[in-house]
């Protein structure tokens, strides 16, 4: 099974780059973590978000496969414990399917996207820097698989 984190968004800090490889590389072989990115349209100072929004949906669709199960990350979303983190894993890990994990733009997702999506996850209630979100999904996949392995990871 293979994890995709989708993201809208290039040229991230290094601190991003950094924290999100230390947890991708922390996960074993059988929980093989990517990032895709997906560049951003220029917002202008009269831009049409809409029509920007709708592109970036776009771009972030190509890159899903048609067979993915898709969760989005939105603010409206169902709140998810570590716990219930480690059981979705577990479930994907049993049924095999790809998982697309999307991070939109900074405008938020377009409504295609919530369309394709079988979930829709919250983070927090706040809104989070979406530089940030990469890192801390790559830190929940790798709590979650410590939660299911009991590695002393997770110690909650």
């Amino acid at each position: 099974m293979k994890l995709r984190l989708i993201a809208a968004g290039t040229r991230m800090p290094g601190w991003v780059t950094q924290g999100f490889e230390d947890y991708r590389k922390r996960l074993p072989p059988q929980l093989k973590l990517e990032l895709v990115e997906i560049e951003v349209a220029h917002r202008g100072k009269n831009a049409d978000i809409a029509r920007l929004k709708s592109a970036e949906a776009q771009s972030l669709l190509r890159a899903v496969r048609d067979d993915d199960r898709v969760i989005v990350f939105d603010e409206c979303g169902e709140k998810r414990s570590t716990v219930e983190w480690a059981n979705a894993l577990k479930q994907w890990m049993q049924d095999g399917r790809d998982v697309a994990l999307l991070i939109g733009g900074p405008d938020g997702l377009a409504p295609e996207i919530l369309q394709r999506a079988e979930k829709r996850w919250s983070l927090s209630p706040m809104t989070l820097p979406h530089a940030l979100v990469r890192v801390l999904v790559a830190e929940q996949l790798y709590r979650a698989w410590s939660l299911l392995s009991n590695h002393p990871y997770h110690r909650a």
